[in-house]
């Protein structure tokens, strides 16, 4: 049997002594991701009755089940992954890859030319381990992301995206400052310290670019 690298075995150490890891397993909820968005969520009042918000990068669904449950019996939650996810009530999820248009149309098709009030994306590249690969991957995803809000993001509506600090990092916030009256970078406290990840919160959507 070949022995676990040092790596994994920290990692794995890691994950099970989680305080967030441990929380999530007691409150029933899929993944420590959901501290991340409650923090942000709560921080800037992003959620309220009747919402309709789209999670893109869902599964394994912790912050589908995490709105759902704020949200109570109001609104919508449409949840769209490359994986596939297993069903949470109230939560409508398509399985596929959003970079292909035949997905987009699902996810269209879904909203039925419904406005959206808030954009979630925690999107990530499966990581190769090479930057060179992985970050332009990942500023593609979240290219797509912004594409997606701007055509179905309502007015005044905001949007929260996963980022990786690297090349194109700069440029993408420029692009966000154009369209919404505000932007901030979050690094919640469920963040691993060590993650390279921050979340952009724009909120306020323009109705003209500048």
């Amino acid at each position: 049997m070949a022995t676990r690298s040092k790596s994994s075995q920290r990692w794995l150490q890691e994950h099970f002594s989680d305080p967030y890891v441990k929380k999530a397993q007691a409150e029933g909820l899929r993944s420590r991701a959901a501290y991340k968005l409650e923090e942000l969520v709560e921080r800037d009042r992003l959620l309220r009755p009747g919402m309709v918000v789209v999670d893109l990068g869902a599964a394994p669904g912790g912050w589908s089940q995490w709105v759902r449950q704020a949200l109570g019996d109001d609104g919508r939650v449409i949840a769209l992954d490359i994986l596939e996810m297993p069903s949470l009530a109230g939560v409508e999820f398509l399985h596929g890859d959003f970079r292909e248009d035949a997905v987009l149309s699902r996810l269209e098709a879904t909203l039925g030319g419904q406005a959206v009030d808030l954009v979630l994306s925690d999107m990530a590249p499966n990581k190769s381990g090479m930057e060179a690969v992985d970050q332009p991957r990942a500023m593609h995803l979240a290219e797509l992301a912004m594409e997606f809000a701007d055509g179905h993001l309502k007015p005044g509506g905001a949007f929260l995206i996963k980022l990786f600090q690297g090349t194109g990092f700069d440029d993408y916030l420029r692009e966000l400052r154009r369209r919404y009256a505000r932007v901030a970078i979050r690094k919640p406290a469920a963040s691993r310290k060590r993650s390279p990840e921050v979340y952009a919160l724009a909120q306020g959507k323009l109705t003209v670019r500048k």
